[in-house]
């Protein structure tokens, strides 16, 4: 049995609503100075990561049971990100070209706006967090995965 630290399984609550708000900040803040969904993805991922080793792999999808859908966030963001590359190809526009273009009108949520670039990094986000997550989860509980049953102190 493994022992888990009071103050360390406190933190790991604690840290993930932040680190969701800083990722956020760094999808938003990617357009203007350096950020992206990438980074916003691992800073996420390192919260989960730190919920897994606080909690233990049923812990933290107790915690939160949103762990559990990671392979479809997985490929949720994969397909957006993908959706938003290969997209304009209908088109008959290249690969990757951003949407609305230049001198055309752009959505905009007070000084926020909307366009093609936000949405691959969304899809680049929800991709880093579910495979990061889904690595997590097989790494914190190999037991499940591996079909054995033995504890480490049982004989065969």
């Amino acid at each position: 049995m493994v022992t888990r630290g009071v103050v360390l399984q406190v933190v790991a609550r604690l840290v993930l609503g932040p680190s969701v708000v800083v990722a956020a900040a760094l999808i938003v803040k990617g357009y203007v100075d350096v950020g992206d969904g990438f980074a916003a993805g691992m800073v996420v991922a390192l919260a989960v990561a730190l919920s897994y080793l606080a909690l233990g792999a049923a812990g933290a999808e107790e915690t939160l049971p949103v762990l559990r859908y990671a392979p479809q966030v997985a490929i949720a963001g994969l397909l957006l990100s993908l959706a938003v590359g290969f997209f304009p190809l209908l088109w008959g526009e290249p690969v990757f070209s951003h949407y609305p273009g230049r001198g055309e009108h752009v959505v905009t949520i007070g000084s926020f706006e909307l366009f093609t670039p936000l949405l691959f990094d969304v899809g680049v986000f929800l991709l880093v967090v579910g495979v990061m997550t889904m690595f997590l989860h097989h790494f914190a509980d190999p037991v499940e995965h591996t079909g054995d049953t033995t504890e480490a102190g049982d004989a065969p």
